[in-house]
């Protein structure tokens, strides 16, 4: 699972050629070998990405997938992707922990996450955990990162240029 979309889904019935038409391809041994890897690795792929689509709800996109052609000509699914939103609803921690929640379980819904599905899901327990430190003080409005910041100003503020407390309110600039 991806968080961006590559090409986009293309119908299987299209890309099958018709059993119509009456002529079947002369397969050697190794073009028989080479179509069971790719039957195999396209209902790996197709079920792995459905795994994500069914889990992510309403925050999963369209699966996408990749094909290449087999010796039979038939394209058989070797990739794919399901793009999910992993942004924090804003201004409502409560819902984004709700949908890191989900976020999470459609990362990890296949039988065998890939590396980037383990990494959609680290990003999602850490948003996830920004949103509970939000609902369990109310006052946490900002971001981690710029609430550091900010301490961390005050803190080096407090003190004049000879590393003495300030004993004004007035921060005394020297430019």
């Amino acid at each position: 699972m991806n968080i961006s979309s590559a090409a986009p889904q293309t119908s299987a019935a299209i890309l099958r050629p018709s059993p119509a038409s009456g002529q079947s391809p002369r397969l050697t041994e190794s073009d028989l070998k080479l179509l069971t890897q790719l039957k195999a690795r396209d209902r790996e792929v197709r079920a792995h990405e459905a795994a994500h689509q069914a889990a992510g709800g309403q925050h999963a996109g369209a699966m996408s997938l990749t094909y290449e052609q087999g010796p039979d000509g038939v394209q058989y699914a070797v990739g794919g992707e399901v793009p999910i939103s992993v942004s924090a609803v804003s201004g409502d921690p409560k819902a984004t922990v709700e949908k890191m929640r989900t976020v999470r379980a459609a990362a990890m819904a296949p039988a065998q996450p890939s590396s980037a599905d383990l990494a959609l899901a680290a990003q999602a327990m850490q948003t996830l955990q920004q949103a509970q430190v939000e609902l369990a003080n109310p006052a946490v409005k900002e971001p981690l990162g710029v609430r550091l910041a900010r301490d961390a100003y005050a803190r080096v503020s407090a003190f004049g240029e000879d590393n003495s407390p300030r004993t004004t309110g007035f921060l005394n600039v020297s430019v």
